[in-house]
C-alpha cells in the first residue's frame, strides 16, 4: 500500500480514484442497506437510489478533469501509474490513458447518473444490491479503459461480467435466467481463449530472471512472433472482442440479454460494455499483432463479416415486432461500421469509427431510457399495441423522433458525423465494402421511420393510450443531456476529433506505416 501511495502524484492520482471511488461506493451501499435492514423497502429503496446518484455525480465530477488534464498529443500515457502488485508474476497495477480511452471514460462516467435516474422508478426491490452491482461494474469498465497490464487487463474485463450477469438474472423480465446464462457462457469462453493467448504473451516475453511480462508499453515494442503464432494469438483476442462487439455471427447472446434486462442494464450494456470489444481491438489485437491484423485473408474475412452483420443487423431490425429488440438488432448494425472503420486501416476511418462508438452509446442508451418510460407506462413493447401517441405525449413524441434520427444518421446529429467519417476513409482501401454499407442507411431509415410511424402517428385507436401521461421533470431533465450529445457532436465535433487524432495515428502507424497524411503505405492516397 505504501508502494501505491508514493506512486501517486498530483498529476496522475484521477484514474486510481476514479477506479476506487464505485468500489467504495459499492461497500458503502452495503453498509446502509445492513443498516437499513429494518426499514420498509421503500425507504430502502429511496436511499439506495439518493446514495448511488451521489456516488455516480461525484465519479463524473472528478472524470471532467480529464478532458483538460490529458495531453493528447503525448505519446506517453497521461495519469501512468505502475506499481508492483504479484511481482512474482510480473504483474503490475499499470493504468494510463491516451485519447481514445479518455473519451470512452468519459462516455461511461457521464453516463452512469443518468442511468440511476433513468431507473428511479423500476427498480423497487433489492434496490442496494443493484446499485452496487452497477457501481462494481462501473469499476471494471473504467479498467478495461485504463489498464497497461495485460494481466490487469483480464482482471478488469472478468470484473465485468458477474455484475451484468446478475443484474439480468435478477431484475430482468421473464426469460431473464437463460438470457443471462447465454450472456454469460458467450462471454465467459471467448475470454477463457484469450486468457491462454495472455498467458503465451507473458511467458514469452518473460525478463532475465524468468518472470512473466505482461507491460503492454513492454510487448508492443519488443515481442515478436512468428507467422503463425502470431495468428493464432490474434484469433484469440479476435474471439473474445468479436463476442463482445458483437460481430456477426457471433451476435445472438445480445437481443436476448437486451430484452430480457431491465433498462439501466440494457444501457450500459449498449452504450458502454459493447464498446469493450471494438476499443479492445484497437488497444490490444492491432497493436500487439500487426501482422496478423493485415494479413490479407484475416482482413478480408473481418470486414466481409463486419458488412454482413451491418446489412444483417439492418434487415432484421425491420422485421422485429417489438421495439427493445429492434433497437437490440440495430446495434448490431451500428457496430458493423466500427469494425469497417477499424480495419480499413486509414486514421480517417478509425476516428470515424470512434466517433460512432461515442455517437451508439448516446442515441442507443437515450432509446433504451424512451422504451423504458413507455414501458413502465404501457407494460408493452409491441410496437402494434401503439398508435398515435404523439396526441397524449407530445414531448416524448419529439424526443423519440430527434433521438431516432440521430440513430439513423440524419446531418446535424452526432450520427451522421461518425458513419461519414468511416465511410470515407473506408473508401480509400475498401471501396466496395463502403459502398455496400452506405446502402444500409436507407434500410436504418426504414426500420426506425416505420417503428416512430407506428408508436407516434397513425391513429389514436387503443384506449389504454388515451390516458398515457406524458414525460414528466425527471423524465425530461434525464433527456436533455442526450439532446445536448446528439446536437454538439453533430454539429461541431472537432473537440472529440483533436483529442483522438494522435492515439488514433499512433495505431495506424504501428498497424501500417500510414503517414500522418492518412495515406497507407503501399495504397496511394
Amino acid at each position: 500500500m505504501h508502494g501505491l501511495l508514493a506512486s501517486i502524484s498530483y498529476n496522475n492520482w484521477i484514474l486510481t480514484v476514479l477506479l476506487a471511488l464505485p468500489v467504495l461506493g459499492a461497500l458503502a451501499l452495503w453498509a446502509q442497506g445492513a443498516a437499513m435492514r429494518h426499514a420498509d423497502e421503500t425507504a430502502r429503496t429511496s436511499a439506495a437510489r439518493k446514495l448511488a446518484l451521489v456516488v455516480f455525480t461525484a465519479e463524473a465530477v472528478v472524470s471532467l478533469g480529464l478532458w483538460w488534464s490529458v495531453d493528447y498529443s503525448s505519446p506517453l500515457w497521461s495519469g501512468y501509474v505502475a506499481v508492483p502488485w504479484i511481482p512474482a508474476w510480473g504483474i503490475f497495477y499499470r493504468v494510463g490513458v491516451d485519447g481514445i480511452a479518455t473519451m470512452l471514460i468519459l462516455l461511461t462516467t457521464l453516463l452512469m447518473p443518468l442511468t440511476v435516474l433513468g431507473s428511479w422508478t423500476s427498480i423497487r426491490e433489492r434496490a442496494h444490491l443493484f446499485y452496487a452491482m452497477l457501481l462494481v461494474l462501473t469499476t471494471g469498465m473504467l479498467g478495461v479503459f485504463m489498464a497497461l497490464d495485460l494481466a490487469l487487463f483480464y482482471v478488469f474485463w472478468e470484473l465485468m461480467l458477474v455484475p451484468m450477469y446478475l443484474i439480468i438474472g435478477m431484475w430482468g423480465g421473464q426469460r431473464r435466467l437463460y438470457a443471462s446464462l447465454k450472456f454469460f457462457l458467450f462471454t465467459m469462453l471467448g475470454s477463457l481463449v484469450m486468457l491462454v493467448a495472455i498467458l503465451y504473451i507473458g511467458l514469452t516475453a518473460a525478463d532475465p530472471l524468468g518472470r512473466p511480462v505482461f507491460a503492454y508499453d513492454v510487448i508492443v515494442s519488443g515481442a515478436t512472433y512468428p507467422g503463425m503464432a502470431s495468428l493464432w494469438l490474434f484469433g484469440a483476442f479476435f474471439l473474445a472482442f468479436a463476442v463482445k462487439v458483437p460481430m456477426w455471427p457471433f451476435h445472438t447472446w445480445l437481443p436476448d440479454a437486451h430484452v430480457e434486462a431491465p433498462t439501466a442494464g440494457s444501457v450500459v450494456l449498449a452504450s458502454i460494455m459493447l464498446k469493450m470489444g471494438t476499443f479492445g481491438f484497437v488497444r490490444f489485437a492491432l497493436p500487439l499483432f500487426p501482422d496478423a491484423a493485415t494479413n490479407p485473408a484475416v482482413r478480408s474475412a473481418i470486414v466481409i463479416l463486419a458488412v454482413v452483420g451491418i446489412v444483417y443487423g439492418a434487415l432484421v431490425s425491420m422485421v422485429q415486432p417489438d421495439f427493445k429488440k429492434l433497437v437490440a438488432y440495430s446495434s448490431v448494425s451500428h457496430l458493423g461500421f466500427v469494425m469497417l472503420g477499424i480495419f480499413a486501416f486509414t486514421t480517417q476511418s478509425l476516428q470515424g469509427a470512434l466517433m460512432v462508438n461515442i455517437n451508439h452509446g448516446i442515441s442507443t442508451g437515450a432509446l433504451f431510457l424512451l422504451i423504458g418510460m413507455i414501458y413502465e407506462r404501457r407494460h408493452t413493447r409491441q410496437l402494434a399495441d401503439f398508435g398515435g401517441i404523439a396526441k397524449v405525449m407530445p414531448l416524448f413524441a419529439v424526443m423519440l423522433t430527434i433521438v431516432a434520427l440521430s440513430s439513423i444518421g440524419v446531418p446535424g446529429t452526432n450520427g451522421f458525423v461518425g458513419e461519414f467519417l468511416v465511410l470515407v476513409g473506408a473508401f480509400r482501401t475498401e471501396p466496395i465494402a463502403s459502398v455496400i454499407a452506405a446502402t444500409v442507411v436507407i434500410f436504418a431509415a426504414v426500420y426506425l421511420l416505420w417503428a416512430l410511424q407506428r408508436i407516434i402517428y397513425n391513429p389514436l385507436s387503443k384506449p389504454e393510450n388515451q390516458a398515457l401521461k406524458d414525460l414528466n421533470a425527471r423524465e425530461l431533465g434525464l433527456l436533455v443531456p442526450f439532446i445536448a450529445g446528439i446536437l454538439w457532436l453533430g454539429l461541431y465535433p472537432k473537440p472529440v476529433l483533436e483529442r483522438t487524432q494522435a492515439a488514433a495515428n499512433r495505431v495506424i502507424e504501428r498497424v501500417h506505416g500510414m503517414g500522418a497524411d492518412g495515406s497507407v503505405a503501399g495504397q496511394g492516397r
